[in-house]
């Protein structure tokens, strides 16, 4: 029985790859965060216009909306300022972490970037998990810049 050679793999090759694969994903992920901060945007605004819009109310049998839905929504203005935040910075910290992983510097605010992206279900999560596999590697460290 001939068995065939050993394949030879290039790991720097493969590390290379990766990185540069993962480097786009975190730019397409901040580029998912300001879709996000669009779609809330968006939302507010139509909100808005059906809650506080008294013209929006005339026609219907039950009268205008009650006061209840004009405190709720004074309410939900943190929440919707919370989840701006939350979207800007993380994309702001992807494009960062983007750039870090293309120079190959800063190993550990990228890992700590894609911890913080595994909470973005599902796309964050696979991103973060991946990154924190192939930065991890014995290999990628030794390719890093200290």
């Amino acid at each position: 029985m001939n068995q065939p050679p050993p394949l030879f793999i290039d790991q720097r090759k493969i590390d290379s790859d990766h990185l540069t694969l993962l480097s786009v994903f975190h730019f397409v992920a901040a580029g998912l965060s300001i879709l996000g901060i669009l779609f809330l945007f968006a939302h507010y605004s139509i909100f808005r216009t059906v809650i506080s819009n008294p013209q929006m109310w005339q026609n219907q049998r039950q009268g205008p909306g009650p006061a209840e839905f004009v405190n709720i929504f004074s309410m939900l203005r943190w929440v919707y300022l919370v989840f701006g935040i939350w979207f800007l910075a993380s994309g702001v910290l992807n494009v960062i972490s983007g750039i870090f992983i293309r120079a190959r510097t800063h190993r550990m605010f990228s890992a700590v970037v894609s911890a913080l992206n595994c909470v973005h279900i599902p796309f964050g999560t696979a991103l973060g998990v991946f990154t924190i596999i192939v930065l991890m590697r014995d290999s990628v460290r030794e390719v890093y810049i200290s």
